[in-house]
């Protein structure tokens, strides 16, 4: 087992390129091991691998920085630095994060779990290090794949590194078909001859020598600078990168480290803005992975054998996104007007059966979701009614196009935010927590949480027919069954009362309101009853309601599934003007574990609301 001597990069050094392919499919077997168990995204991650062992084996890490677009391609990263042996506590509380963590490891620079940074995070530290002087030179190399140029800051990046000239190494690792072919023996000699140290001492001595003899702007001096360029642009798809200013390697094949190691190792010899194109293969090494990579991107648990997802048990429960891809599907039936946007998540957000029934009015704008709010105002500014469907997390990356493109324009936008509140074993980079206090005082736009299914389906019907700007938020989890008379119409501004009671009040929001009840009906039993109220509403705030039941009352607990900083609560006290026990998500990070687990912990079950409530009714009737 090649893989238990390595404890460090520097470790694959004392091997040779036969002895690194086997190294190579132990990693895999590694991976596929821990996945199975753990879940989490595998197809990338085998199809990274021996890009991954190259970089390390031609780098002198940490020194040399290594920065990751997402980074959930980075497992074997992990363990080839130092992380093997905790690689089992992949994804789970307290263990290895399921992406690069600064935390974690001083060979991650940077926490990353986001699309298209990293380009711009490599220049930065690039230009640090070159303000800092040559006596403290490292070498940075930014892996970025081609889901990642689907986001315009990736080609902020590049046009910026182009410009600035500096000595930076993109790698572009893809895996789409159509230039599978360039990946061929022709294009490959050519970079080998275009990457050798020999080749390039020639060419930078011929444009010295043209420059120095030469009239600036004559025209040999022009044939010569394009001499080159134009070589390549007979075989190579690189001639865009090479106007942005890079030189352009590749694609090569990024499974071969026979041709990987040599052609790395004499790119990184060459200064300036580079980019080296190596296609790969999602799934690499295990065939069901090869065969399905979308399921295998972010994997359940399964089993190794056949790929099959391990059998859950059935609660005959639907979740959230079910019940949202479900009714979009029966509105846009009876709705031509109805649009579909996701950007690059069709099947995590539900989108997919929309997809498969209406082609024709569906978007997958791809990692860009600044452009899909965009995209989304014109076509409401067009007369149709689109719905935008994103992850709360990745929601914030186009805070600006909400603001300014819809709210603004009060434009009839739906934004159906998946994955709000506590998403699990994502972790720090994708837990949802922040939408309350981020979309909360936007003029124009009103937000709304369901608590079950019906009402989630409800505040569909109700946001199409709104005319404005509605955002519904949602968790990562199944709609809970709650035993209620049959619930009031969905009215613009108005929540809904489900308990009365006389010694504190809840007001609830989405997610919370059934804990709160069965925390209530807990409380009951010990003599204490109380008020709750599902507030429906984020924006505008039901106030009349709010303060016709707290009026009486010194005890007002607000529960929610966001921060409390600027959160629902806090728009609950400044409504009342009243002191309010907020009861939700501190301010911070939060890492990974699984929801049930961190709901726990942040008090946000039944029995953690229940004790909360106990406890500040009992400690201020003592005072």
């Amino acid at each position: 087992m090649l893989l238990e001597k390595i404890k460090s990069p520097q470790d694959l050094k004392q091997f040779n390129i036969d002895e690194l392919n086997c190294l190579s499919k132990e990693i895999r077997q590694r991976l596929i091991e821990v996945v199975s168990q753990t879940g989490g995204h595998l197809a990338s991650s085998l199809g990274a691998v021996e890009l991954i062992v190259a970089l390390h084996y031609c780098l002198n890490a940490p020194k040399d920085k290594i920065v990751f677009d997402v980074g959930h391609q980075a497992y074997a990263h992990k363990i080839l630095t130092g992380r093997n042996e905790g690689f089992v506590t992949l994804r789970q509380y307290q263990g290895l994060s399921g992406f690069p963590s600064k935390d974690e490891s001083v060979y991650d620079p940077f926490t990353t779990g986001h699309s298209s940074n990293a380009v711009s995070l490599a220049l930065g530290l690039v230009s640090a290090r070159d303000n800092l002087g040559p006596d403290n030179y490292f070498k940075v190399t930014a892996v970025i794949g081609d889901g990642s140029l689907s986001g315009g800051l990736c080609f902020e990046g590049l046009n910026n590194a182009g410009h600035l000239k500096k000595d930076i190494l993109i790698i572009l690792n893809t895996n789409e078909l159509s230039i599978a072919p360039n990946a061929g023996s022709l294009s490959t000699y050519l970079n080998k001859v275009i990457s050798l140290p020999l080749y390039n001492r020639f060419k930078n001595s011929l444009e010295g020598f043209v420059q120095s003899r030469i009239p600036k702007g004559g025209r040999i001096l022009k044939m010569a600078n394009k001499f080159e360029e134009g070589l390549k642009g007979l075989f190579v798809p690189g001639m865009f990168f090479e106007e942005l200013g890079f030189r352009y390697f590749g694609p090569l094949d990024g499974h071969n480290l026979h041709i990987l190691i040599p052609t790395l190792k004499n790119i990184l010899s060459i200064k300036g803005p580079r980019i080296l194109h190596v296609v790969t293969k999602k799934g690499k090494g295990y065939l069901p992975a090869e065969d399905d990579p979308v399921r295998f991107h972010g994997a359940a648990k399964f089993e190794v054998a056949t790929g099959q997802p391990l059998v859950k048990e059935q609660t005959g429960k639907k979740s959230y996104t079910e019940v949202f891809s479900n009714k979009i599907v029966q509105l846009a039936k009876d709705d031509l007007k109805i649009i579909a946007i996701t950007a690059a998540m069709p099947e995590g957000t539900g989108l997919d059966k929309f997809r498969d029934s209406y082609a024709d009015r569906f978007f997958d704008v791809g990692i860009a979701e600044p452009h899909a709010v965009c995209f989304a105002a014109g076509l409401a500014a067009g007369g149709f009614k689109p719905v935008v469907a994103i992850y709360s997390t990745f929601l914030q990356r186009a805070y600006d196009q909400i603001i300014e493109d819809v709210a603004l324009q009060n434009l009839p936008v739906v934004f159906a935010i998946d994955r709000s509140g506590i998403v699990g074993e994502d972790g720090i980079t994708h837990q949802g927590i922040f939408d309350i206090s981020f979309l909360r005082n936007i003029p124009n736009l009103t937000v709304m949480a369901p608590k079950d299914a019906a009402e989630l389906e409800d505040m569909l019907v109700f946001a199409f027919n709104l005319n404005r700007p509605v955002a519904i938020r949602y968790p990562r989890s199944n709609c809970p069954s709650l035993d209620l008379a049959a619930p009031s119409k969905i009215e613009l501004g108005k929540a809904e009362r489900l308990k009365e009671g006389k010694d504190f009040v809840i007001i609830a929001v989405g997610s919370m309101v059934a804990p709160c009840l069965q925390a209530i009906e807990a409380l009951e039993k010990q003599g204490l009853r109380g008020t709750l109220i599902n507030a429906r509403f984020i924006s505008p705030l039901d106030n009349g309601l709010f303060k016709a039941v707290t009026e009486n009352t010194g005890f007002i607990f607000t529960v929610e599934e966001g921060i409390i900083p600027g959160g629902f609560g806090s728009a609950v006290s400044e409504s009342l003007h009243k002191p309010v026990i907020k009861i939700g998500l501190p301010g911070e990070f939060i890492k990974h574990g699984k929801r049930d687990s961190l709901l726990e912990k942040y008090g946000l079950t039944a029995a953690g609301i229940a004790g909360r409530i106990k406890t500040e009714i009992s400690v201020n009737c003592a005072r």
